[in-house]
């Protein structure tokens, strides 16, 4: 039997939430399931993700694939990495620190680009109320 991870759609109309769930791959997508996985709400900013982590790396261990939008899921919430770096022999906890130190690093980088791109737009209004190009205003702004 072909395990497929995917999502289910649940909620009202224009307010999707999705589960991720295992299911046999010829099962219609709100079919039945083998296993419910967890909750993804897009809806909110940034999209909620809500994940068993252990089972979903179970699954992917035992040979499911998931579709390509529960496996950017997936990695964005380092569960694919953690694969990756257990099927290259390191130990769970081992796995695990280095799981936490990646999703750190992925926070500070988006931090980053969130002053940065703050920045941009300020010195974009501040350059359309004066009437000039922006990059003449983001010199006046470093002076």
């Amino acid at each position: 039997m072909a395990v497929k991870i995917r999502l289910r759609r649940m909620g009202k109309k224009r307010q999707p939430v999705y589960k991720v769930v295992a299911a046999d791959a010829r099962s219609p997508r709100d079919g039945r399931i083998i296993e419910a996985l967890g909750l993804y709400n897009p809806k909110t900013n940034p999209a909620t993700v809500e994940l068993n982590n252990d089972r979903a790396l179970y699954w992917l261990s035992v040979g499911a694939q998931p579709t390509t939008t529960v496996r950017n899921i997936l990695s964005k919430e380092g569960i694919l990495l953690k694969k990756q770096l257990m099927k290259k022999g390191a130990s769970a906890e081992e796995a695990d620190v280095k799981v936490a130190a990646w999703k750190e690093e992925r926070l500070a980088n988006s931090e980053k680009k969130i002053k940065k791109s703050s920045k941009e737009k300020v010195t974009e209004s501040a350059a359309e109320v004066k009437g000039t190009t922006s990059e003449e205003t983001a010199a006046e702004i470093k002076e």
